[in-house]
């Protein structure tokens, strides 16, 4: 079986993890790569000894080269659980980021990826509580596995997603989106758009916080460093309890 090619070869000596097992290294196929943005591709990987994540999780990817240098990043799972014995990580090439870049730039269907997980327990829903979704950029990768389950499992609890990006091609799984999703254009937005364009302010949440059922959103919030201290900031601030704020942070 083929291998990645490029600055890292093919697959290391390494272990898989066996059906129920503890969740070990294996090896993964590339059945698919779509481009969805100039800078970001989502990989479907074919897993020998796949098992159902909970949306909001990640796996971990490592790659090792010829001289037995290794590289590991964190990817979150974009696929929903009902998606059996495959998921789909979208990656966002990173300037200067080895393994993003190998991942958006080199690898191609067939090569093998070594890869770990489904791990993390914090940054999950599952379903049972209302929730709104904030995502920075490639932060609502996460958020679309949540959003992507709600909808292959029909489940009524209420849900809504905020996605901030910088232009409208930045915008990941654009054709997905309903009634559930709001996006914000920070630097330029489509002809005719009827917002206005610029940052998440407290004007922007105000009204998704109004909307929450009885009980309060619980609050999921992914981006980079900047983009999760500021909206958590504007969360707090307009009343939010710290304890209902769950905060993914992104980078290579």
């Amino acid at each position: 079986m083929s291998g990645p090619s490029g600055p890292f070869g093919g697959p290391a000596p390494g272990g898989t993890v066996p059906p129920g097992g503890a969740v070990r290294w294996q090896y993964g196929r590339v059945a698919a790569v779509r481009h969805e943005t100039p800078s970001s591709v989502t990989l479907r990987l074919e897993l020998p000894h796949w098992r159902p994540h909970l949306p909001g999780q990640h796996y971990m990817v490592r790659l090792t080269a010829p001289d037995g240098y290794t590289a590991q990043r964190d990817y979150s799972v974009a696929s929903p659980p009902a998606d059996t014995g495959a998921i789909e990580l979208t990656v966002l090439r990173v300037d200067d980021g080895e393994v993003s870049s190998h991942l958006a730039d080199v690898v191609e269907p067939g090569d093998e990826i070594e890869l770990r997980g489904p791990v993390g327990g914090y940054f999950v829903w599952t379903g049972e509580r209302p929730a709104l979704l904030i995502g920075g950029g490639s932060g609502v990768v996460p958020l679309a596995s949540m959003l992507r389950h709600r909808r292959a499992e029909r489940i009524a609890t209420p849900l809504r997603l905020l996605v901030s990006v910088s232009r409208p091609e930045d915008l990941l799984y654009a054709g997905e989106y309903g009634a559930e999703t709001t996006v914000v254009y920070t630097r330029a937005a489509p002809p005719a758009w009827p917002g206005r364009v610029g940052r998440i302010t407290a004007g922007t949440l105000r009204p998704l916080l109004a909307e929450a059922p009885p009980g309060g959103w619980d609050l999921y919030v992914c981006g980079s460093n900047g983009f999760c201290e500021h909206v958590a900031a504007l969360l707090v601030g307009l009343g939010a309890s710290p304890t209902r704020i769950r905060i993914e942070r992104f980078g290579e």
